[in-house]
């Protein structure tokens, strides 16, 4: 089957009671791809072709017929999870891993970041307050790209 469109995502659902839910597991870098060939935890294959500009998020539905969804999940991967005492220690942080160019993301007050074990010494070194996790991540980890943000 050939996936073109989404169609909205499990946050949005009340429930999935009812529904049989077949499972497409990716990896967060897949999340920006347009066009990916996958296998679902049935043992189908199937396309994912999106338009330009659509990005695919965990718990995106590809399919829904009232009775069967298909749905992406997201595999967790090994990341670092910052958490900053106060925004100048996040400033530190910030500006210190700039340089590295690694993507992250901001949730709540914690920066995550893909594990990386230099990024992990320079954190023990200053004493930050960190915590490696396997977690499943919703969007994808990009870069910044400033020039997008044009005022």
């Amino acid at each position: 089957m050939l996936f073109e469109k989404i169609l909205g995502n499990l946050d949005e659902l009340e429930s999935t009671d009812g529904y049989h839910l077949e499972k497409i597991y990716i990896d967060s870098d897949d999340l920006v791809k347009r066009i990916i060939r996958v296998k679902s935890d049935h043992n189908h294959e199937h396309g994912i072709s999106l338009d330009r500009g659509m990005k695919l998020r965990d718990g995106d539905i590809l399919f829904n017929d009232g009775h069967n969804l298909v749905i992406v999940k997201v595999k967790s991967e090994d990341v670092l999870v910052i958490k900053p005492k106060d925004i100048t220690e996040m400033a530190y942080i910030a500006h210190k891993l700039g340089n590295k160019h690694l993507p992250a993301h901001f949730e709540d007050d914690v920066m995550i970041v893909q594990y990386d074990y230099l990024v992990e010494d320079e954190l023990r070194k200053d004493n930050i307050n960190y915590s490696r996790e396997d977690r499943r991540v919703k969007n994808a980890f990009t870069h910044v790209n400033f020039m997008e943000h044009k005022h």
